[in-house]
This record gives C-alpha cells, sequence and structure tokens, in this order.
C-alpha cells in the first residue's frame, strides 16, 4: 500500500481528519484522537501503525510484516506497526486501520461520538 492508498483509505471513514506531523507522518485522526499514521522507513518502504484489541495485538505481534509499534507499544500501549505492505497485507491492512478507527471512536464521549455522527457500534 502506498501513503497515497492509505490516505485515500482513511479518508474514507467516518468523521476522520488528516494532519501531517511529527517528521512527515501522515497522522488521521477521529474526534481528534489518532488511529492511524503512515510513515516512510529508512530505505523509503512505508510503515502504518495502528491501535489493536489486546487479541489482535497478541496474534500481530510476532506475525511476519508486523512488529509492536515503535514508541506506543514502550509505552504499553496495544499499537501494531505493519511494515511489510504488499499483496494479501493490503487488504489485512484495510482491516485493521477500520478496527483501529472503531476503537478509536468508541473511546470517545457519547456526546462526542453524536456530535460526529458516528453510530453507536457497542
Amino acid at each position: 500500500m502506498t501513503h497515497d492508498q492509505f490516505n485515500l483509505f482513511c479518508d474514507s471513514l467516518a468523521a476522520t481528519t488528516y494532519v501531517m506531523q511529527w517528521g512527515n507522518s501522515h497522522v488521521w485522526k477521529v474526534g481528534g484522537k489518532v488511529f492511524a499514521i503512515g510513515t516512510t522507513q529508512e530505505g523509503g518502504k512505508e510503515a502504518y501503525t495502528f491501535k489493536t484489541s489486546d487479541r489482535n495485538y497478541d496474534f500481530l505481534k510476532d506475525n511476519d510484516g508486523y512488529r509492536p509499534a515503535p514508541y506506543f507499544a514502550t509505552r504499553g500501549m496495544k499499537w501494531i506497526q505493519q511494515i511489510a505492505t504488499e499483496g494479501e497485507l493490503i487488504d489485512e491492512l484495510q482491516y485493521y486501520l477500520a478496527e483501529s478507527h472503531r476503537i478509536v471512536a468508541l473511546g470517545l464521549s457519547k456526546r462526542k461520538r453524536a456530535e460526529l455522527g458516528l453510530e453507536e457500534t457497542d
């Protein structure tokens, strides 16, 4: 997945905002809270970071193409970075980005979700 594809997908999710920050990272937020980050690694390869459930974190942290997200995971947060972005991993990434969006949105107050037009999906 390229950064353009990543940005298009994240933009298709409800109530998202985009900002370029943290050393030219593509940062996507819902309700002001980060749910996805696109970066370029040394050597020019793309990498994408997202929040996960406890179960998905435990599954992905040792899986080929994934690793605990630098900075986030060292602080006890359940964030994963996808470091291989070809083939079937594109579909997987879209699933995990949508899940990250859902998890972060559910962490917002009911009032904030209502303001953003996000459905209750507990």
